[in-house]
């Protein structure tokens, strides 16, 4: 018989869940003992179906994702208040746990605002499957790791960009050029051409390794081999020099190239799916396709000649590098120093348009200061003219005129 230690369910706080006994007025369920019930009652509350998840055993597997500080509670409180129930219930078949991702050389911290959390993500403006790719690239599976910003930009500009957006955007782009109009072109003539065994032969290793990945719920290799098939139709456009030029030159070549790479570009829009949602809608959209379910063998013939495809349009964008340093120091110090700096930073630009709007004040005064002078010389130019040492008969005459002047 198994023993373990005791473990308290209750805690002495005013808010909570009460615990429905005698003699415990004054205390409530811990949260963490019947949070994973939660899981049941929200799918209860989304759909009056709830049980075709949660009572059938045989035919459902429940999958879960959590951290490690979190693991006791799915294993063992949450099965325990399912079989004390004594009903029938879906339960736990697989965990995935994870070690701690810690930011940059510290760790993640809400409450000092160390690190980018999910509203901060979005406030970069970059989309969400880069944070996808980059999170699943990192996850740590086995042992802490690090977000860094540096590794962040590099991946999306050597990675994402540069193996499956070039790959992508340079096959579709040819399809929709004068040479084939947007149409898949016949590509049988040497489609089963021995030239062309190794590449399949490497890319079907590769989606066998991707398969076996994700069965085994090794979510962070799966990418990797998803991205390794991606490459590969970058290194198979090369060796086989896919350009304008091949389809004047060899057309049924050509043709041939043009179909196998269009169909791997249709089954990375599979694989990455799980990862990369929003790309992968986008590929079937330019691919005017549906989503084809993951082969287990691909025979990169799914995609027929004749077959009329959509626009091209970009997968993904450079992120400048320089935006490393204002990410950093955006999210690397605590909450109340960028308070601070950015009171400091409006008290300077207060101060700076104060000094501003007192000099244009200043120069505006002394300019009206000069005009009102201009206009009492006018009006008293007799009086004026004789402290400057005139003739009186010429004082006089002048003063006469610009009483008239001013009377007229």
């Amino acid at each position: 018989m198994w023993e373990g230690k005791d473990r308290g369910i209750t805690r002495d706080l005013k808010w909570g869940t009460p615990v429905p006994l005698p003699g415990y007025d004054n205390k409530v369920l811990y949260v963490w003992f019947d949070a994973c019930i939660g899981y049941v009652s929200i799918t209860a509350n989304y759909t009056k179906d709830w049980e075709k998840w949660w009572r059938d055993p045989e035919n459902v597997k429940l999958y879960q994702f959590l951290g490690k500080d979190n693991v006791p509670f799915h294993t063992v409180i949450f099965p325990g208040s399912q079989l004390g129930t004594g009903d029938k219930w879906t339960m736990l078949n697989h965990l995935s746990t994870t070690e701690y991702l810690n930011y940059e050389s510290g760790k993640f911290s809400k409450s000092r605002g160390v690190g980018v959390f999910g509203n901060n993500a979005k406030d970069t403006g970059v989309p969400a499957d880069v944070w996808r790719y980059y999170l699943m690239k990192t996850r740590p599976e086995t042992s802490d790791t690090q977000f860094e910003w540096r590794s962040f930009i590099d991946q999306n500009n050597s990675e994402l960009l540069a193996k499956l957006g070039n790959f992508v955007n340079r096959v579709i782009k040819l399809v929709n050029s004068k040479i084939y109009d947007s149409i898949i072109p016949d590509y049988t003539k040497l489609h089963s051409s021995p030239d062309f065994d190794k590449p399949k032969s490497e890319i079907n290793t590769f989606l066998a390794q991707y398969v076996a990945d994700l069965e085994a719920v090794r979510l962070k290799a799966g990418l990797v081999a998803a991205m390794s098939i991606a490459q590969c139709g970058n290194n198979f456009l090369q060796s086989n020099d896919f350009d304008n030029r091949l389809a004047a030159t060899n057309p049924d070549k050509a043709a041939a190239v043009t179909g196998i790479a269009i169909n791997l570009i249709y089954l990375c829009a599979s694989i990455f799916a799980p990862y990369l949602p929003a790309t992968s809608t986008s590929i079937l959209d330019q691919l005017a396709a549906p989503f084809l379910p993951i082969p287990d063998v691909w025979t990169a013939d799914d995609l027929k000649p004749g077959h009329k495809i959509g626009r091209a349009k970009y997968l993904f964008s450079t992120i400048d590098p320089k935006k490393e340093d204002e990410w950093r120091a955006m999210y690397g110090g605590t909450q109340a120093e960028r308070l601070k700096k950015e009171e400091e930073t409006a008290k300077a630009a207060a101060k700076k348009a104060a000094t501003k709007a007192k000099k244009a004040e200043k120069k505006e005064g002394k300019k009206a200061g000069e005009e009102k002078k201009s206009v009492e010389a006018a009006e008293k130019g007799g009086v004026e003219d004789l402290r400057a040492g005139k003739p009186a008969v010429e004082a006089v005459t002048d003063g006469v005129g610009q009483v008239a002047l001013q009377t007229s």
